[in-house]
């Protein structure tokens, strides 16, 4: 599968390179690179809203790694092909438990959740500065933007509750048990573990040396699902689940331990606020993930990756 996908890849490329000829770029020398890289990841959704962006990007930043292959068609333009290990994370425990009257309802919740996501990207790259004719005289830096398409398979989990001897639970997969009852008569479909997102950023590209480029680079996911977190809809019916495991994970409000960090929430919960019964787990609008890389690049000279010429 990933033989097939790197030859549709490279034949993406080539078709490129093709226009690029026809257009009368054959000046400039395409040529590629390989990258590897890694950073942080940091998740925006039910559990972490907008509006507290801050603390996911402080109290919860998690990692990313992944490696790349980077076309470079013209002096400006380039296409590139990804594959990401992302790790999420959420808590509404530890997002409120300073100042739990806040977001009383959310601290009340005390949901969590943590998502390790394989991303494969396709993305286009416009760089600021242009390319040189020869890859040795490209530009010492240059900014740069992206825009691409992405398939995302993904699985969250959470804890479960801490056990009697205070050890932290075991991390469960959570869309199997339908916590918002999906599956069931009346409740929606399970929902899907792979999903599209849109990527969206922007970087910077330092050369190192004739064959090496360094790149820092921030980007924005915005997805086509809500359930990254397994969080999105009403508190369904607890006769109406399946099992005891699945009325456990989908509703903690009662739980005196945060599961996740294994903390006492007793006392903030006896400051509370009053806070009605809720009937929401959570609310519409598809989830988002934000991630910031470091990476390395080899450029691969030019005789060895080469499309062939098309002729008219």
């Amino acid at each position: 599968m990933k033989l097939l996908l790197a030859m549709v890849y490279m034949a993406l490329f080539c078709l490129i390179d093709a226009q690029a000829q026809r257009r009368g770029n054959s000046q400039f020398i395409p040529f590629s690179e390989v990258g590897l890289g890694g950073g942080s990841s940091f998740y925006l959704g039910e559990l972490s809203p907008p509006n507290q962006a801050f603390q996911s990007f402080s109290l919860l930043p998690r990692w990313n790694l992944g490696g790349s292959f980077t076309r470079h068609f013209s002096p400006r333009f380039s296409g590139r092909a990804s594959f990401t290990v992302i790790r999420l994370a959420g808590d509404d425990y530890t997002f409120n438990k300073d100042e739990p009257n806040v977001h009383p309802a959310q601290f009340q919740r005390n949901l969590h959740f943590r998502n390790d996501l394989k991303e494969l990207a396709l993305s286009g790259i416009y760089q600021f500065n242009p390319e040189g004719r020869r890859p040795n005289q490209r530009p010492a830096f240059t900014p740069y933007l992206t825009l691409g398409v992405a398939l995302v398979a993904h699985n969250p989990k959470a804890r479960m509750p801490v056990n009697a001897d205070g050890s932290l639970g075991d991390w469960v997969a959570l869309q199997p048990l339908g916590t918002e009852g999906q599956g069931k008569p009346g409740y929606a479909k399970p929902y899907s573990l792979l999903t599209v997102a849109i990527p969206v950023g922007v970087g910077m590209r330092w050369q190192l040396t004739e064959s090496l480029n360094l790149a820092a680079e921030l980007s924005f996911r915005y997805t086509f699902t809500d359930y990254l977190d397994d969080v999105s809809g009403f508190y369904p019916n607890p006769g109406d689940l399946p099992n005891g495991l699945s009325t456990t994970f989908s509703d903690r409000r009662a739980e005196p331990i945060a599961a996740r960090t294994g903390d006492d929430r007793t006392k903030a919960l006896s400051t509370l606020y009053t806070v009605p019964s809720e009937v929401r787990r959570g609310l519409p609008g598809n989830d988002y993930y934000i991630l910031t890389q470091i990476s390395i690049h080899y450029l691969i000279p030019p005789s060895v990756v080469k499309c062939p010429t098309f002729r008219r």
